[in-house]
């Protein structure tokens, strides 16, 4: 194998493949980055068994050369060195000779380096996929619905199922909904997509789709997923991300979303935002997050938080709207902020039930998203 190739376009593909790396990996082979090299292009590859990412580089790219083929063939070099070497190499132009044993040489500029290479025979094959069902997402929206989500999956591994966003695909609406048993995130939006086409029950690890959400471009281009028995094919462009589903049955959260309210306030996002992130700060000293929330004879309401050793925070925020009975409520700071975190809209309708039964967040401005999170039972 024999090529000269472009700095620029071999580090953004050994960005995008390394995520695929297992750093703990048992399997030497896994812990490498498999190269193929035909007189189409470079195909570099990276597996841990549940995602594997294949990213293509073509000959030439928006007129220019990329790649020059002298002779065709194969290699895996090992990651933790070779992304490292190539985002440090001094020249934009990179040769890659790879002799007998696989020993590779690696030449830009002035610098010259030497890796041992593994056999490439040893590399597991990518899965083939039934391309039966498939639709397509714009590649921001598809982002978007991931980090409304993926932060209330657990991270405890005691319950593997609950590690991964559970998504489903009906009457071309597609939902995902995930929840660590404390609270829940669910987001869900329109697609473009034949109605025969649904399925439920797809759950794939938060972790996953974390990685999937940095390479996922930045420019408004569509991706392609494939759902097929037990992966997930993901195609952004010349980069194919494959994902293995999470085995077992997702819990039915549909019950525990009430569709009445005692308590109904709307308020600015940004200003509870900020209030609860300042009430947090002590909050978080005492390892408990707790902080409280109260309305107030004049309609509208207050934040607190105290610390044994710190002293105490105090709010007093300015509602929108408020109706329904007063209200006395215990929760955790950190699980408010997350969800204030992805709230994409100005105003926000927050729906209580007493001071032991769940809190409902809606956004004002769209019904696309519902958070929910569990209070907190305290003696006072």
């Amino acid at each position: 194998m024999k090529l000269t190739i472009l700095r620029t376009e071999l580090n953004e593909a050994v960005q995008n493949v390394s995520k695929a790396v297992s750093a703990r990996s048992t399997i030497p082979i896994l812990s490498g980055i498999k190269i193929d090299v035909t007189n189409r292009g470079v195909t570099l590859t990276a597996s841990d068994t549940d995602i594997s990412i294949q990213h293509f580089i073509p000959l030439e790219s928006a007129s220019k050369t990329v790649v020059k083929v002298e002779r065709p063939g194969s290699v895996v070099l090992p990651a933790k060195f070779f992304v490292e070497i190539v985002k440090k190499l001094p020249h934009e132009e990179v040769n890659l000779e790879v002799g007998e044993r696989f020993q590779t040489l690696i030449h830009s500029g002035a610098t010259e380096i030497q890796l041992v290479g593994l056999d490439p025979e040893e590399f597991p094959v990518l899965p083939v996929l039934e391309e039966e069902r498939v639709f397509s997402i714009p590649g921001d929206l598809l982002r978007s619905m991931i980090r409304q989500t993926v932060f209330a999956v657990t991270t405890n591994e005691s319950t593997p199922i609950l590690t991964g966003v559970l998504w489903s695909l009906q009457e071309g609406v597609l939902k995902f909904v995930a929840t660590d048993r404390h609270r829940l995130a669910t987001c869900k939006t329109n697609i473009d997509a034949d109605p025969s086409l649904k399925f439920g029950g797809v759950v794939i690890s938060g972790k996953t789709l974390n990685e999937l959400s940095k390479i996922i471009p930045d420019q408004n281009t569509l991706v392609d997923i494939v759902v097929a028995d037990n992966q997930v094919l993901f195609k952004l462009g010349e980069v194919l991300f494959f994902s293995r589903m999470l085995d077992g049955a997702y819990p039915d959260t549909s019950k525990i979303i009430p569709g009445q309210f005692k308590t109904e306030l709307v308020l600015n996002t940004k200003s509870l935002s900020e209030a609860i992130d300042r009430a947090y700060l002590l909050s978080r000293e005492e390892k408990t997050n707790i902080v409280r929330l109260l309305t107030t004879e004049d309609g509208n309401i207050e934040i607190n938080s105290s610390s044994s050793e710190l002293g105490r925070v105090q709010e007093h925020l300015d509602v929108t709207d408020l109706t329904g009975e007063p209200l006395r409520i215990a929760f955790n700071s950190k699980y408010m902020l997350d969800v204030l975190k992805v709230v994409d809209s100005e105003q926000l309708y927050i729906g209580f039930n007493g001071s032991m039964s769940p809190i409902i967040f809606k956004p004002r401005d769209h019904e696309n998203s519902l958070h929910l999170i569990l209070p907190y039972r305290t003696t006072n």
